[in-house]
């Protein structure tokens, strides 16, 4: 497991104790939480990413979404099967998703503008990297055979287990 949701969310506050805590990252280093609220709770509230003692930053997508990214997220980094590509281009991205499908959700994880596209049996979030038209991509599959079609790209796999 990469990053994990609070068992009891109600009892785990942040460093500054204004906001509940509700995910963590496996190591620590990170969290996502809501704003503690005395009035009615907000239907679909903004979800707050926080890396130690920084600000925190909204997440582009409200609580809804954001469990769907999340959901995404966690399939891809923790299944059985990995593809995973070191830096690769703007093309090579374009041309590694042509036959996936792109999750219609903004960017999750401030500052890594991280996207998701599926296809049965496969997730895939590919993330910016540190320089311009830089991206890593990182697939999940429930099988290896799902990972099939990237093989034959050009692309530099870090781990490839098709």
């Amino acid at each position: 497991m990469q990053n994990y949701i609070v068992q009891d969310p109600g009892r785990e506050t942040d460093i500054c104790g204004d906001m509940r805590v509700f995910g963590v990252e496996n190591q620590g280093c990170f969290y996502w939480s809501l704003l503690w609220s005395l009035g009615e709770p907000e239907g679909d509230p903004t979800v707050w990413y926080r890396e130690d003692a920084e600000p925190p930053i909204a997440e582009l997508e409200p609580l809804s979404g954001f469990l769907v990214q999340f959901s995404l997220f966690e399939a891809s980094m923790g299944a059985d099967y990995k593809a995973l590509s070191r830096e690769i281009s703007g093309e090579q991205v374009q041309q590694l998703t042509e036959g996936l499908r792109l999750v219609p959700l903004r960017p999750f994880w401030p500052g890594t503008s991280t996207r998701f596209y599926v296809a049965p049996g496969l997730v895939m979030h590919v993330s910016n990297g540190w320089e311009d038209n830089q991206f890593t991509a990182w697939a999940g599959a429930t099988h290896r055979s799902a990972l099939a079609p990237l093989a034959h790209m050009d692309i530099d796999w870090l781990r490839y287990d098709g």
